[in-house]
C-alpha cells in the first residue's frame, strides 16, 4: 500500500502564483475610435465627420474598433464606444485569446 505525503506549501504557493500571473491584466491603449469597415480613413465615404461615418457604419453592421496608428483592435463592448466615435481616446482593458480588446474604461486621451 502506497502512502502520499502532503504537498509542500512552497509548491502550492508557486502553482497559485503561476495561475494568477496568467490572468490578463488591464493595460491602456491609445488611439481613435473608428469602425471595422472604414478603419483609419473615412474620406471615401463622404458622410461628413469621422464620428458620423463611424456610427453609420456600425449601424450598417461594422464593429467599433480602436485604431492606434498601426494596429486595429476590435472592441468587446459595442455600446460604450459610440459616444467616443471619431475621437482620440485611451481605452483601458485586456486582450482576450481571440484578440478582442475587452473594454473596462474609455476616456479622452490626454
Amino acid at each position: 500500500m502506497r502512502t502520499f505525503r502532503a504537498v509542500p506549501r512552497r509548491f502550492v504557493f508557486c502553482l497559485l502564483a503561476a495561475v494568477c500571473s496568467l490572468a490578463a491584466a488591464d493595460q491602456t491603449y491609445t488611439g481613435t475610435i473608428t469602425d471595422s469597415m472604414c478603419g483609419k480613413s473615412h474620406a471615401s465615404m463622404k458622410m461628413g465627420t469621422d464620428a458620423n461615418c463611424t456610427i453609420a457604419c456600425v449601424k450598417a453592421g461594422a464593429k467599433y474598433v480602436l485604431f492606434d496608428g498601426v494596429k486595429t483592435y476590435t472592441l468587446g463592448d459595442q455600446t460604450m464606444p459610440e459616444r467616443y466615435a471619431g475621437k482620440h481616446v485611451t481605452v483601458t482593458g485586456s486582450l482576450d485569446k481571440s484578440g478582442v480588446l475587452q473594454v473596462a474604461k474609455i476616456e479622452p486621451a490626454k
